[in-house]
């Protein structure tokens, strides 16, 4: 029986406790492929998922991790994919390990001359950028968006894919050194959100105007304090709560605004719309292909150090993308 290293989670737990095993390698089923992971890319309900604070629960023991690049190692029956082929996927859960098995739903080919890491970087927060934007927050050319968590993940990919389809930017993110990484990737403006007087900032810049959508990771006080600075017929975006509170919206700002406040989560369209969840992916890889988008990977990490590169994105030390380097 052929054997992987892979991380398991076999009750809920910090990042720390999680176990580093040698266990049999899955079999694809019925429309799956076993892909060989050569990059796995972090994302913070990775970290919700281990401690059992993530709304998906997978039976234990599970392996956690939710986007990967590699090759197509093996296929089960019926499956599109193809032996060698280099792909991308979302699985659920299961890409912190030397293979993984995911359904063919959860696969998009990569692009000739897209490399392996960046390709890692794609399939979550570009989709969610790509959905949340477009078809929730129908942003426009022209527009003023305000992206919370501007340095994160999401928020990078929401900075870059607005720009491209250009509106205006106002990124908030929490140092010197995350406002720069938002200006130098397509930020017309970023402002400390530590610092109250950023609402009154996107006021001035906006002309009084205010934002018209409003791309929001964070939740709690920030998402409250962006209303404030919500335009007339605006639409705020429910992203997430990775600031640890989940918001009581005030509903009367939207009532005297017109506004909106809308959710958007990308794995929710898989099954309910599985070719459309295709054609996004296909149409973020070619955006980053013109150049359009481009994944900023802040750290790297070897598979055994799982643990302590989920620790540096929880602590906030990161920005953009923290990559786990499987293998060669």
């Amino acid at each position: 029986m052929s054997e992987m290293q892979a991380w398991r989670v076999h009750e809920f737990c910090e990042p720390e406790d999680m176990a580093f095993e040698t266990v049999a390698r899955p079999e694809p089923g019925p429309g799956q492929a076993l892909v060989r992971v050569r990059n796995a890319a972090l994302n913070f309900l990775d970290i919700l998922m281990v401690q059992g604070k993530y709304q998906m629960k997978p039976d234990f023991p599970f392996t956690p991790g939710c986007e990967l690049s590699g090759e197509v190692a093996a296929v089960g029956p019926g499956s599109k994919c193809r032996v060698g082929q280099r792909v991308a996927a979302q699985p659920y859960w299961g890409a912190f390990a030397e293979y993984a098995v995911v359904d063919d739903l959860q696969v998009n080919p990569i692009p000739d001359g897209v490399a392996m890491d960046l390709a890692a970087c794609v399939p979550v927060v570009y989709p969610t950028g790509h959905i949340a934007l477009g078809r929730r927050g129908g942003l426009k050319a022209g527009e003023w968006l305000l992206v919370t968590a501007g340095a994160g993940g999401s928020g990078l990919a929401a900075i870059q894919i607005g720009k491209a389809w250009g509106a205006h930017v106002i990124a908030l993110a929490g140092s010197e050194e995350k406002l720069a990484v938002c200006r130098n990737h397509g930020a017309e403006i970023a402002l400390d959100y530590t610092d109250e007087s950023w609402v009154e900032a996107v006021r001035q810049a906006t002309g009084g105007r205010g934002a018209d959508v409003i791309f929001d990771p964070v939740g709690g006080e920030v998402f409250n304090l962006a209303l404030k600075v919500i335009a007339v017929e605006g639409r705020a975006l429910i992203i997430g709560f990775a600031g640890g509170n989940i918001q009581q919206i005030a509903a009367n700002r939207l009532l005297l605004k017109n506004a909106s406040a809308v959710g958007a989560i990308w794995g929710g369209f898989f099954r309910s719309h599985p070719e459309y969840t295709h054609e996004v992916v296909a149409d973020c890889y070619a955006m980053l292909a013109r150049g359009e988008i481009d994944p900023v990977i802040s750290a790297r990490y070897p598979l055994d150090d799982l643990p302590a590169a989920l620790r540096a994105l929880a602590s906030r030390r990161t920005w953009g993308k923290v990559l786990l380097e499987v293998s060669p």
